[in-house]
């Protein structure tokens, strides 16, 4: 009576985890195609930012010489302020940070700076982390849809319904490529914005060490 008892409580699990697999497959597929439109979606932002995205080296050493120069001087806040604001030919971060960071130095408020070069770095990392996440979670839906319609294929083989099994295997291979394909890109869009937002943290970093070579 016992091992009846465990053998149909076990076969009601089983069911109770297949029913509920199965009822994931369609979430699943739903999840995956919205990852491969958002992933498209980035990639045009991408393509978007890459097109505005200038640097000029030498340019931006002869204003920051200008800008130490000017520090030194009598109302050098002011001055410094006057240059940050016309700061052009530069990442947007880094010309946006310029910018803002006017008035601070106009007031003498470095404390301000460094706060708001934090708040720049936590935006860089905001702007990669959807990516990031996707280069996670692209792969892991993959593989679910992958797994899930495996069980009703199998009991389409051994019944000898050999339709059953070629659609669910459809499925399985399908969703594993739009996994891997949204993941993949991704990944590239997550490793070029990273060191995109690296040189333009050294470039903050390199203003601010200019504004606090004064003192």
């Amino acid at each position: 009576m016992e091992i009846n008892f465990l053998t149909d409580f076990g076969s009601a699990i089983s069911y109770i985890m297949y029913i509920f697999s199965n009822a994931l497959l369609y979430p699943v597929m739903i999840l995956l195609m919205l990852l491969v439109v958002v992933i498209l979606m980035m990639t045009g932002e991408y393509i978007t930012e890459y097109t505005r995205r200038h640097k000029d080296g030498v340019a931006f050493e002869k204003t920051l010489n200008t800008l130490s120069k000017a520090l030194k001087e009598p109302n050098g806040n002011e001055k410094a302020a006057d240059i940050l604001r016309n700061m052009e030919g530069q990442a947007q971060l880094v010309t946006s940070f310029s910018k803002n960071i006017a008035d601070y130095v106009k007031d003498g408020n470095t404390l301000s700076v460094g706060r708001l070069a934090d708040d720049y770095e936590t935006r860089m990392v905001k702007r990669t982390e959807k990516t990031r996440i996707i280069t996670t979670v692209g792969p892991m839906l993959g593989l679910m849809g992958t797994l899930i319609p495996l069980s009703p294929a199998l009991m389409g083989l051994t019944s000898g319904n050999v339709e059953n099994l070629v659609s669910n295997l459809v499925i399985a291979f399908a969703t594993t490529v739009v996994g891997l394909f949204s993941a993949g890109i991704a990944y590239c869009l997550t490793v070029v914005r990273s060191r995109w937002y690296w040189q333009d943290m050294i470039d903050i970093d390199y203003i601010i060490d200019v504004l606090e070579a004064k003192e």
